[in-house]
Formats: structure tokens, C-alpha cells, sequence
């Protein structure tokens, strides 16, 4: 087989490379090398990942051995499952409710939970409020820093009223250093920020790379076991929104929280992608202020806004983060534009969705929508990505269109799907149930809802919350019954 009539870069070459590089690996005897994170093998060693592209992760794989593994000794006989106590484990309350909720009622000892977030978003300062909070509770707790100096944090705390005498603050970046402050402390609490910037001495690499940050990780998680110490590591994230380092990372600690929230408003959320201990689907909200981040447990007043009047172009929804049903509202504005191709602009919200939306009013409701610009955005920088927002979306841009409000009571609930159909969406009864807490007297849901609850019976909101509700078939169902027919 010649190599005449292969360009660069073709697949077929690419294997016939990838073949030789492995026979030549076999004949000469040398070890090949393997990217920890795919697999991808290569005779010699480069920098770059040639499969999944990732930096840093080749490194030179041993010949197997095939060697005999000898008995050795136990940490513990092993017993009946029933006869283990589990008190050891029960979980401690952090002080801060909504991270309690997050977590499944508190911190477990012994536990090892990852907080990432992007930067500025207010990592180290929920952190500092929480470990202040344990010291309180008479838990000998560690705070090291390896992004800022000892007096940078002692700053910080006095503004935001964390100085507690428990609460003992050190600033190292070198793993060996955080374990002779954790014998010299002994805490039952203790805090890595971050895992990034620490270095393991017997391992090769700059901190951060992810070689480091897997042995410090591991490291501390058999710290952790070890010890029965809660250990919470700070971790940064990429541009793409991933926790950075190797994805072992995830698997080694107990816990994953991303914390998350919009740069321009206070409101942040806390939400769990891991949890060996609790849901995995609870979010927590907070709320950035000077003195430092509090805790908002009722976030719905947030993302409403409130009228003197009713006000054309505006619909409030309800969405589920996790488990818990916060109202949303939409508001849109439509005008007509002189351009060729009108604006179509979105904020908190896909443009996809909206964009499909708006389509779906033009065929199956009969609105002029083709040279009218059209900006649709969410109050309170809140995001919606589920698409229980449709109905929504489509009442507002309606209402705004027409320059004729909705009852100041309604809520709308509902996916709109290509053919103009209202389509059922999850946790209904939760979010009905939610809005008639917080004082809304009508809702338009979709009419192929089933009309029997988790407990069979039949589901009467009216009677049950004093809720009033519109069973919609479709759009203009829809918009007839918000008035808009």
C-alpha cells in the first residue's frame, strides 16, 4: 500500500500514521504513552492530547505486569451492614439554611465537597461566611488561602463580621505546609482556597496542572477519610463553563456544587451536580450585598416585578430550579422597525425558543410579526432554559403587539410546540400551588394535562389553593383566554 494520492489531514492517513507509530512502539520494545483523560496512545511523548485535545494529560504507561497479589491488613474486619453505626456520619448544619438544603442538611465529616464558579462570582466570600458560621458553633475550623495573603483575608472578614475565635486563617500553596497546619490546628472543618493554586512535593508539575491537581485532590480526600475532617476545595472553571483539571477531579470528592449567578446582579444560586449525601437537584439562592452574601429564602420577589398598573407586555410563568418553583416574569416589546431585517433580541431566555415562538404566532395565530422589531427579556437577570417559559413568551409579545395588559393575576404555564399545540410540562401541581401562595388567582395551563394528582385525586386547584385555571389546546386558546382574542 503506497502513500501516493493521500492528502494531510485525511482520515485515511491519520490511521495508516496512527498503525505504524503503534507497530514501530511493539518492535522497539519502548513503552508507548497514553492521555490519562481518553486513552489516545502515541510511541513518544507530546504535550497535547492528539484525540480529545487536552493539555499536559500524556504521560508514559508501563508494560503490564502480571503480578500476584498477597493478603495484607485490614483497617477493620468487616460486619453485617446493620451493625455499622452511622452516627459518625450524620450530617451537621452549616448555619446557612439554603446551603443546608443544598447539601441534604448540612456537612457530613469526612466529607470532601468541590465548589467551582466562575471568578468574582463569590466563592471565597460564601466560603469565609460559612466557616465562620461552623467556628461559631464551637467547630474549630481552617481557612487557607492560596490566592491571597492572610491579611487580604483578614480584610475581607472584618467586613463582612467573620472574625470568630475558632476560625483560624493560614495562607499556604504547599500541600506539605496545609497538613502541618491541620496537625497544629486540628479542625473539624476545613477549607482549600483553592485546590489549583496548591502543590504536591513529590510531584512534578506547576499547581494547576493536572497531574497536581489529581494528587492533591487525592491527597486530601484521604486527609479527609483519614481524619473524619469536612473538607471544602474551591475550584475554578474553564471559558466553556467546566471545572478545570482532569474530570477524575469529580469523581474523587464526595460533593459538586456550582455556584453560579449573573456579573451584573446580586442574585446568585448554588446548585448541586453531585451528592453522595443528599438530592442532587436542590438549589440554593443567595444575595450579594457590601457586608457580604446572604442567604434569600423566599428568591420569588426578585424576578416580579411590581406594577401601580397593569402594564402591556408583560406575563409571569413558573419555573423549577431543582426542586423548588420560583415565578418568572416576561416581558417583550414590539414596535415597527424601517430595517429589512427587524431585531429579534433576548435576554435571560434562548433565542432559539423565542425565535420559534415567534413563528408559531405568525402561522397559527395570525400576528404580523415580519417587519416589527422584537425584544423579549426576563426580570431580575434571572435565566430560563426550560421551555415552560413558551406560553409566556407568546402571551407577552401578544400583549404587546395588541398594547393590551392581562389580568395582573394570570400566570401562564405551558411549552408551545410547532404546531401551535400547548404541550404539558413537569411539577405542574408544584408550581400551581406556588403561585397561589404568592397570590395569583388565574393560570392558563395546557389542556392535555392529566387531571389526577400523586394522590389520585382529582386535581382541583380552585378548591384547593383558590386558584382558577384555563385548560389552553393551543395558541389562540391561549391567547383567548388571557384576553387576547
Amino acid at each position: 500500500m503506497g502513500w501516493r494520492g493521500l492528502s494531510v489531514g485525511s482520515p485515511r492517513l491519520s490511521g495508516m500514521v496512527k498503525a505504524a507509530a503503534q507497530t514501530r512502539s511493539k518492535t522497539t520494545g519502548k513503552s508507548p504513552f497514553a492521555c490519562s483523560e481518553c486513552g489516545w496512545t502515541t510511541p513518544r511523548w507530546i504535550g497535547r492530547c492528539g484525540e480529545c485535545q487536552a493539555w499536559g494529560t500524556v504521560a508514559e504507561v508501563g508494560a503490564p505486569k502480571a503480578a500476584r497479589i498477597t493478603a495484607g491488613p485490614v483497617s477493620s474486619p468487616a460486619m453485617p451492614i446493620a451493625q455499622v453505626s452511622a452516627v459518625e456520619a450524620e450530617s451537621r448544619p452549616t448555619g446557612i439554611g439554603e446551603l443546608d438544603r443544598v447539601l441534604g442538611g448540612g456537612v457530613v465529616p469526612g466529607a470532601v465537597i468541590l465548589l467551582a464558579g466562575e471568578p468574582g462570582v463569590g466563592k471565597s466570600t460564601l466560603l469565609l461566611e460559612v466557616a465562620a458560621q461552623s467556628a461559631r458553633q464551637g467547630h474549630r475550623t481552617l481557612y487557607v488561602s492560596g490566592e491571597e495573603s492572610a491579611a487580604q483575608v483578614r480584610l475581607r472578614a472584618g467586613r463582612t463580621d467573620a472574625l470568630v475565635d475558632e476560625l483560624f486563617l493560614a495562607a499556604e500553596t504547599d500541600l506539605g505546609a496545609v497538613v502541618g497546619q491541620v496537625d497544629a490546628v486540628e479542625p473539624v472543618f476545613l477549607v482549600i482556597d483553592s485546590v489549583q493554586t496548591m502543590a504536591h512535593p513529590e510531584v512534578d508539575g506547576a499547581p494547576g496542572g493536572v497531574t497536581q491537581v489529581r494528587e492533591v485532590t487525592g491527597a486530601l480526600v484521604r486527609l479527609a477519610k483519614e481524619r473524619n475532617i469536612a473538607v471544602v476545595l474551591v475550584g475554578h472553571v474553564t471559558k466553556d463553563g467546566a471545572i478545570a483539571g482532569p474530570r477524575m477531579l469529580e469523581h474523587l470528592v464526595d460533593v459538586v456544587l456550582a455556584f453560579d449567578g449573573d456579573r451584573h446582579s446580586g442574585f446568585r444560586m448554588v446548585r448541586a451536580t453531585k451528592n453522595r449525601f443528599g438530592p442532587s437537584d436542590e438549589v440554593g439562592c443567595f444575595d450579594m450585598v457590601d457586608t457580604g452574601i446572604v442567604e434569600v429564602s423566599d428568591p420569588t420577589g426578585l424576578f416580579v416585578s411590581e406594577h401601580a398598573e397593569p402594564v402591556a407586555g408583560t406575563c409571569v410563568t413558573v419555573m423549577m430550579e431543582g426542586r423548588r418553583p420560583l415565578l418568572a416574569e416576561v416581558q417583550a416589546l414590539v414596535g415597527p422597525s424601517a430595517a429589512p431585517q427587524p431585531r429579534r433580541t433576548t435576554s435571560g431566555l434562548e433565542s432559539s425558543r423565542v425565535a420559534m415562538v415567534l413563528a408559531v404566532l405568525g402561522n397559527r395565530a395570525g400576528l404580523k410579526l415580519t417587519d416589527q422589531e422584537v425584544y423579549v427579556a426576563t426580570v431580575g437577570g434571572v435565566k430560563i432554559t426550560e421551555p415552560v417559559a413558551d406560553l409566556a413568551v407568546a402571551i407577552s409579545v401578544a400583549s404587546s403587539v395588541m398594547d393590551k395588559p392581562i389580568h395582573p393575576g394570570l400566570i401562564a404555564i405551558g411549552e408551545v410546540g410547532l404546531a401551535g399545540e400547548v404541550r404539558r410540562v413537569g411539577g405542574l401541581e408544584k408550581r400551581l400551588a406556588e403561585a397561589a401562595r404568592l397570590g395569583f388567582t388565574k393560570a392558563i395551563i395546557p389542556a392535555d394535562v392529566p387531571n389526577r394528582s400523586k394522590d389520585s385525586k382529582p386535581m382541583d386547584m380552585q378548591a384547593k389553593y383558590g386558584l382558577r385555571t384555563f385548560a389552553a389546546g393551543d395558541i389562540r386558546a391561549a391567547l383567548l383566554a388571557a384576553g387576547l382574542g
